[in-house]
């Protein structure tokens, strides 16, 4: 096939498909390599990119998927119902932010991180579609695993885990020692 086409085949799986596609499943569905097929793409990005375009391929986390570019957003909404904005208040992004640094992780593991009972939090989460159940824990009582989803790397523009920002060591232990006076200010009480 020729470049054109291909370009052509690869812009409607990602247009029909509506989510992100493995490299390897467009690779297979226009008969190429997994690296010619990526440079197709990256190619293709490029030139959604360069040009005034209303939409862009992005990829996350070794798939790609077609979407609307953020600029778009407020004409969007002019034609569409309004979505709904979901909050995510201190308490959603500190066990987010657990989540995301230590998954897999469970209920438990995340309560004895924060100090308080997550439920909600977790709940919501999942409801916002920015954390999903992984897997089951070999323990007793096979606890839930959970884990971040594709849509947390979208809202937060990251292309894998590998992009989150390092936390530096010394910060770690800052935030261990205020945690160790904010329990002892309460025992205190």
């Amino acid at each position: 096939m020729e470049i054109k086409r291909l370009e052509a085949v690869i812009e409607a799986i990602l247009f029909t498909m509506g989510e992100a596609v493995e490299l390897e499943r467009i690779a297979a569905a226009i008969e190429h390599d997994v690296d010619t097929t990526r440079k197709i793409i990256r190619n293709m990005m490029d030139q959604y990119d360069a040009k005034e375009r209303g939409i862009q391929i992005i990829e996350l986390d070794g798939a790609f998927q077609m979407c609307t570019k953020a600029e778009m957003y407020e004409s969007i909404i002019k034609i569409a119902h309004i979505p709904k904005k979901h909050i995510l208040t201190d308490v959603l992004l500190e066990t987010l932010s657990i989540i995301a640094y230590k998954q897999p992780i469970t209920k438990l593991e995340i309560e004895a991180i924060r100090g308080v009972k997550s439920d909600h939090a977790v709940n919501k989460l999942i409801e916002y579609n920015l954390v999903c159940e992984v897997g089951r824990m070999d323990a007793p009582g096979r606890p839930i695993l959970f884990g971040t989803t594709e849509d947390f790397l979208r809202c937060f523009g990251i292309q894998s885990l590998e992009d989150l920002p390092i936390v530096n060591p010394e910060k770690i232990e800052d935030f261990k020692l205020e945690a160790e006076e904010e329990i002892q200010l309460k025992l205190d009480i």
